[in-house]
């Protein structure tokens, strides 16, 4: 899974020294575009709009945010895949980046070559949460519930953001690897999902820590382990998958920055760089932990064969559970 790493860290903390040369070459000499996948209020849209301000002060032209949602990102992907690589179109895009062309048909354009990946922005823990009247208290107690459940034929219920979103993948990945099976109930959006389980409708849920965070600390929640390999600060006392019987098992959201493929390895390297300067900015860290998310930024040659592994992972999922949109 694309994740943080101490060398990340480091980046960051050296970014805005380097921010100063950034402002040498000719590039860019008017306002760059930044076409984000989903609406406004989402998650990349967001993190967009908190870092293209500092990103146009290091770049010494605006960044203007435009939003192109629809059709699981793939609208504001398509218009970018057909922008000209000079580096003044980009595209803020969310995880669905490695699943769309597993689950769009009919795409013109091909997401494995079409674009030039910059970096990844965000990572965003995913949280197993369940209805406090599920009777498991524990990670362990939860897999054995669900192992005894499908036994019986009476499998638990889960609820998602929808069909192919991250914790519809992050679900199968688990079923896969606790050896159960339980029932799918795909909602329009992670808000819906959360009501109805808080509603007792469904009976778990992978949420973002963003959405389950406070719901766990409040107790209206149970909260069972974190989908990162390391512990959330938020919630301590949840263990990981990785370290409950599932080793490596990793799963987040995330937003990232591309430019359409063709455009020139310095003006990648530029973005790159303010992005970079950006995410390591006190502010930018701080509003990001407030919204449960963690800044990643990494460099081009970190982020392609993570992503590359990424696509191939969601690809095996979506064939082996026959995921579609439907």
């Amino acid at each position: 899974m694309i994740r943080p790493t101490r060398r990340h860290a480091l980046l960051l903390a050296a970014a805005p020294l380097a921010a100063p040369a950034l402002a040498q070459p000719a590039w860019p000499t008017r306002p760059i575009r930044a076409i984000i996948s989903f609406p406004p209020g989402g998650a990349i849209d967001t993190v967009t709009r908190l870092i293209a301000p500092i990103m146009s002060e290091v770049l010494g032209q605006p960044i203007v945010p435009e939003n192109r949602a629809g059709a699981t990102g793939t609208i504001a992907a398509a218009a970018v895949a057909a922008a000209a690589p000079d580096g003044y179109t980009l595209l803020f895009d969310a995880s669905t980046h490695a699943s769309a062309p597993h689950l769009v048909r009919n795409l013109t354009f091909d997401y494995a070559t079409a674009f030039a990946p910059i970096t990844q922005l965000t990572s965003v823990p995913l949280i197993i949460v369940a209805h406090p009247s599920v009777p498991a208290n524990t990670i362990a107690e939860f897999l054995e519930l669900g192992r005894a459940r499908a036994a019986a034929r009476q499998p638990l219920v889960y609820a998602s953001s929808g069909n192919g979103s991250a914790g519809h993948y992050a679900a199968v990945l688990f079923l896969q690897r606790a050896g159960w099976e339980a029932t799918h109930v795909p909602f329009r959006g992670g808000g819906p999902a959360v009501q109805a389980l808080l509603a007792g409708t469904v009976q778990f849920h992978f949420g973002t820590a963003a959405t389950s965070t406070a719901l766990v600390q409040e107790g209206r929640l149970k909260g069972y382990a974190v989908t990162t390999l390391t512990r959330m600060p938020a919630l301590p006392q949840l263990p990981t998958l990785h370290e409950s019987g599932m080793p490596g098992y990793e799963w987040t959201e995330w937003g990232a920055i591309f430019a359409p493929a063709g455009t020139p390895a310095p003006i990648l390297d530029r973005i790159n760089e303010a992005a970079r300067h950006a995410l390591s900015q006190p502010a930018v860290q701080q509003r990001l932990a407030m919204i449960g998310m963690m800044p990643v930024g990494n460099s081009r040659a970190e982020f392609a064969p993570a992503l590359a592994a990424m696509r191939d992972l969601v690809g095996r999922l979506t064939r082996e559970a026959n995921i579609t949109l439907d």
